[in-house]
């Protein structure tokens, strides 16, 4: 690809990096361990509240498109900007950057994805939904292959367009995190 990732446009980005499910890997939790020792590496213990596996990489029994999502929760008064430097000098991308959150892939090559592929979501502590609703869906097998089924419906239809299968997931998500926060309470405040 004469192309480099920063140059491409969104499409071009889409059809390098197509959204592809697979079939759950139990070795996506050694993948989660093994980046977790990088990060401790990198980022001071003092300033981390929590490091976590979410998406559907930490959902028991379901297909996942294969890329790890580490969620890094950060105490209160932490230099997130710090962070970054930190972590894009070693390998990681910032995509996106909104006040108190960043997101971060590791893994994508001007030839696509890598053998492993990370994302990276540096949050202030409690911004946490996700966990919520890794939990529920883990705890409720049937809800989980419902999730499940709704991704693979939406696999081929927006396989170029993650924006748009992102989307198409949010309802189900958001009622599902509903239920999550109701039913554990404050579990991860």
């Amino acid at each position: 690809m004469d192309k480099k990732l920063s140059e491409m446009s969104l499409e071009e980005l889409w059809q390098l990096f197509p959204i592809y499910l697979t079939e759950h890997k139990p070795g996506w939790s050694k993948d989660y361990d093994s980046e977790i020792k990088v990060l401790k590496e990198l980022l001071p213990a003092y300033d981390i509240k929590r490091f976590s596996h979410i998406g559907s990489t930490a959902i028991e029994g379901i297909w996942a498109k294969p890329i790890i999502d580490i969620l890094v929760e950060l105490v209160p008064g932490c230099d997130m900007q710090h962070k970054k430097g930190m972590l894009t000098t070693n390998g990681y991308i910032c995509m996106s950057e909104v006040s108190g959150r960043m997101s971060f892939n590791k893994g994508y090559t001007e030839n696509g994805f890598a053998e492993k592929v990370f994302h990276l979501h540096l949050r202030n502590a409690g911004d946490n939904d996700e966990l919520y609703f890794r939990d529920y869906l883990n705890e409720y097998p049937v809800i989980a292959k419902q999730y499940e089924k709704l991704k693979l419906e939406l696999w081929k239809q927006y396989e170029h367009n993650r924006d748009e299968y992102t989307e198409k997931k949010t309802d189900f998500i958001t009622a599902i995190t509903k239920k999550a926060k109701e039913e554990f309470r404050a579990k991860y405040s």
